[in-house]
């Protein structure tokens, strides 16, 4: 992760009066949280204070997370109309995510739909595969297809269908292809700081003008284990 400063200048992938759509590093919190880190929209915040000049407090929706050590594409909004839109988006379906992973090994059927639910244990903040009927369990479903399979690994696509905490990687782990490089759930795959977890496509509707968007953000390719595939291949296919 690069070193965060107070003159910290985001990776900025499109920006209007309504909404900024950025990268976030890996290992950097979305939002803030009781750990008191450093994160991204307390960053990006101090960003829009700085270069518009802006005097008080500078709002900033926040309308989706990525997990700490994910990293890629997110959308946040500069009003609250913008907010309220895409929240409502994401609620209708309207709003896609997609995902390139590492797996370890390569699933069977290599395409495929993973639907059940899943608990998070708040104490621990883990999150475990349950039942429906369970208290507190949500349903989570998602969409993935092996791209390219190599050295006991699978670059692996995956389209969300819901947006539960952990959600890949539990789903992942509990069919006993854990996500490379996960501390928590990744067993004998697990790498500190090494996450391969990307957010690398994000589609939705412009809250204000309708215009439908898309944006696409690669993954770090010259490191471990993104730089045995072809991952530019996959973007160019998406």
């Amino acid at each position: 992760m690069t070193d965060m400063t107070e003159a910290y200048q985001p990776t900025i992938l499109f920006e209007d009066n309504h909404i900024l759509v950025v990268m976030k590093e890996q290992n950097l919190a979305s939002c803030p949280d009781e750990s008191g880190d450093e994160n991204l929209l307390d960053l990006l915040k101090d960003y829009l204070k700085r270069t518009y000049n802006k005097p008080g407090n500078v709002y900033l929706g926040l309308v989706h997370r990525l997990d700490r050590p994910t990293g890629g594409v997110m959308v946040f909004a500069k009003t609250s109309k913008a907010a309220a839109r895409l929240t409502e988006q994401m609620r209708t379906g309207d709003f896609e995510k997609r995902y390139l992973a590492v797996l370890g090994g390569t699933p069977e059927p290599e395409s495929g739909k993973l639907e059940g639910w899943l608990k998070k244990n708040a104490v621990n903040n883990m999150v475990y595969l349950s039942t429906e009927g369970t208290d507190g369990a949500k349903y989570a479903a998602l969409d993935y297809r092996v791209l390219e399979k190599k050295g006991g690994l699978a670059l692996t696509e995956i389209k969300l269908h819901t947006g539960r905490s952990h959600q890949i990687r539990v789903q992942f782990a509990g069919i006993a292809h854990p996500v490379y490089g996960d501390m928590r759930y990744g067993g004998e795959y697990a790498v500190k700081g090494k996450l391969a977890l990307w957010a690398y496509s994000l589609a939705f509707t412009h809250p204000v003008t309708k215009e439908r968007m898309r944006f696409l953000c690669a993954p770090p390719e010259d490191e471990t284990p993104w730089k045995f595939f072809r991952v530019a291949d996959a973007l160019r296919l998406a």
